[in-house]
C-alpha cells in the first residue's frame, strides 16, 4: 500500500530544487531548477498539438539521445512557443547554462517553458535566474519550484507518495500547473515527477505512458491543447530496491499504483483550479461496449461547452449529456442511456424522465458533482474530471497578455 505525504519534487532521496524570480514575470517566481545527484531513468511524454514549442522540441531530441536525465529546468511567463530559430537556440542555451552551472552534461539536462506564445525569452534575465537557481538548490526547495512553474494557477499542485518496492521504502514526488489552455491530449499542463525508485528507463517509459493515459489524459477544462504540455518522471534509484526491469516484477505493481495516484491527485488540482472554475465535476460513463468507448463518451460529456454551462447555472439540463454522447462517435443505443445526477435518476431506459427539479437542483449546487451515465451495453467503463465553464473563463482569457 502507499500513503500521502506533504511535500513535492524534492521529496523523494536525492533530489534538490529551487524556484526564484528572475525577471520573466514583473514580481512573481518565474524560474525553477530540479537536479538529481545522480543519472536519473526518464519516462516523458509531450503534446500532441502540431505546434510544439521549442523546449517541447528540444526535450524530443534529448531523451532520444539517452533516457538518463540529472536537470529540468523550468521558466514561467513565457512559453517560448511559435518562436521559429531564435527559440531553438534560446532552450539550447538554457541547456547548455544549466549543464555548465551545475557540472553536468549537456544531454543530462531537460527544459520547459509555459506562458505567452509568440514572445522572445528575455535570455539575460533567463541565464543569470538558472545561475542563481544553481546556488539555491535545497532539499527543501519543492514548493518553492512548484511556485516558479505557475501562470494563472491560483494555487501550488504538489504532493508526495511513500510506498515498498520488495520491501523497500520508496518515495515519489510531484508537481504540477495548470488551470487554463487543458484538454488531454498529451503523447499550457506541465507536471515532473521524481521517484528514488531503481526503474529500467524502457519499462519507465511504458509505466508513464499508461498512468498518464489513466490520469492527465481525462482532464479537460477547456478543450484546448497547450503547445508546451509535457509530464517527465524521473527514478534515481537511490532507494536500494532491486531494479524494475518488467511488469512481472516484484513491487511493480505498488509502484505502478503509487504513480497513477500521484498523477491522478495532481491531475484533479489542476481541475479544481480550472480558470473561473466554481464546480469540480466527475463524469462516470458504464456500459459501454469497450473501455475505449466509454473514454470518448466520458471525454465528450466533460469537453461540451453546452454541459459546461449547464453544471455552472445548476441546470438538470441532461439532454446535452446525451447529445454529447451522441457527438463521441461511438456505438450505443440511446433508449438504452440511463443518466444520474449525484444519488438523483435523471433519465432512465426508453428515455423515461422521472426526477424531482428540487432534488437535481440541489446535487448541482454542490461544489463536487458526479454524472454517472450507463450505456447498458456492454462492460467498458471510464472516468473524466472536468469543472464548469463561468463567465470568470472568459475575463482571465480576455485579458489574458495584459
Amino acid at each position: 500500500m502507499f500513503e500521502e505525504l506533504s511535500g513535492g519534487v524534492a521529496t523523494p532521496k536525492g533530489y534538490r530544487a529551487a524556484g526564484l524570480h528572475c525577471g520573466v514575470k514583473k514580481a512573481k517566481k518565474d524560474l525553477c531548477l530540479l537536479v538529481s545527484d545522480v543519472p536519473a531513468a526518464c519516462g516523458a511524454v509531450f503534446t500532441l498539438n502540431r505546434v510544439p514549442a521549442a523546449p517541447v522540441l528540444v526535450d524530443r531530441q534529448q531523451l532520444a539521445r539517452s533516457p538518463f536525465i540529472r536537470a529540468v529546468a523550468v521558466n514561467s511567463g513565457n512559453a517560448n512557443a511559435c518562436t521559429g530559430e531564435r527559440g531553438m537556440d534560446d532552450a539550447w542555451t538554457m541547456v547548455r547554462t544549466v549543464a555548465r552551472e551545475n557540472g553536468i552534461h549537456e544531454s543530462e539536462v531537460l527544459v520547459s517553458s509555459t506562458g505567452v506564445i509568440g514572445q522572445f525569452l528575455p535570455m539575460e534575465k533567463i541565464t543569470a535566474g538558472i545561475a542563481a537557481a544553481s546556488r539555491s538548490l535545497h532539499k527543501e526547495g519543492g514548493t518553492a519550484a512548484a511556485e516558479a512553474i505557475v501562470t494563472t494557477d491560483t494555487f501550488v499542485k504538489e504532493l508526495a507518495v511513500k510506498t515498498a518496492i520488495d520491501g523497500i521504502p520508496v518515495l515519489l514526488g510531484g508537481m504540477a500547473k495548470g488551470s487554463g489552455m487543458i484538454a488531454p491530449n498529451m503523447a499550457t499542463m506541465l507536471a515532473f515527477i521524481t521517484t528514488d525508485a531503481a526503474v529500467a528507463p524502457a519499462l519507465l517509459q511504458r509505466t508513464v505512458k499508461a498512468v498518464t493515459d489513466r490520469s492527465f489524459n481525462r482532464i479537460t477544462v477547456d478543450g484546448d491543447t497547450s503547445t508546451n504540455d509535457m509530464v517527465a518522471v524521473l527514478a534515481n534509484g537511490l532507494a536500494g530496491n532491486p531494479l524494475l526491469t518488467s511488469e512481472r516484477d516484484p513491487g511493480y505493481a505498488e509502484f505502478a499504483r503509487a504513480l497513477e495516484h500521484l498523477l491522478v491527485r495532481l491531475s484533479k488540482m489542476i481541475v479544481l483550479d480550472g480558470e473561473g472554475a466554481t464546480k469540480f465535476v466527475e463524469i462516470q460513463v458504464h456500459g459501454a461496449h469497450s473501455e475505449t468507448d466509454a473514454t470518448q463518451a466520458a471525454r465528450a460529456i466533460a469537453s461540451s461547452n453546452l454541459v459546461k454551462t449547464a453544471i455552472h447555472g445548476e441546470d438538470a439540463n441532461w439532454g446535452r449529456v446525451l447529445a454529447a454522447i451522441g457527438n463521441a462517435g461511438i456505438d450505443f443505443t440511446p433508449a438504452d442511456v440511463e443518466i444520474r445526477f449525484g444519488p438523483v435518476p435523471i433519465l432512465r431506459k426508453n428515455y423515461r424522465i422521472e426526477f424531482s427539479e428540487e432534488e437535481a437542483k440541489k446535487v448541482l449546487q454542490e461544489k463536487e458533482i458526479t454524472i454517472r451515465v450507463d450505456l447498458n451495453g456492454g462492460p467498458g467503463s471510464a472516468t473524466f474530471w472536468t469543472c464548469d465553464l463561468s463567465k470568470e473563463y472568459v475575463a482571465i482569457n480576455a485579458n489574458y497578455r495584459t
